[in-house]
């Protein structure tokens, strides 16, 4: 897996009706991010997956949920996978082992909230 890219400056967004899915460009061999929000209470970002490109196992202090803008990724939450498609979401909750592979092209948002 390549380095995960970021793309800046979530400023610009403010006040604007947005495509979700249009904030975060797929790139070959990589995962890129736009942080859309961040707050001391939670944040929100945008990943594009390349087919093949994952997020290796690791665990959160607070509950995530992935919300899939386009394609296909399976979800590994306590070594139960889960499929993922567009216009479909999970929570991942907080203090258990996930991990995340893109079966096609895969877009995500994915919004933890602080508690």
């Amino acid at each position: 897996m390549d380095t995960i890219k970021k793309q800046k400056d979530p400023e610009d967004l403010k006040a604007k009706a947005l495509r979700l899915a249009g904030l975060a460009q797929y790139q070959a061999g990589a995962v890129v991010s736009r942080e859309i929000l961040r707050k001391k209470t939670g944040t929100v970002t945008v990943f594009a997956f390349d087919k093949g490109e994952e997020l290796s196992e690791h665990t959160a202090p607070f509950d995530a949920l992935v919300l899939c803008l386009d394609g296909e990724a399976e979800i590994m939450i306590s070594g139960k996978t889960h499929g993922l498609k567009s216009g479909e979401m999970i929570i991942m909750p907080a203090h258990e082992p996930h991990a995340l592979k893109a079966v096609k092209k895969f877009k995500m948002a994915l919004i933890m909230i602080r508690s």
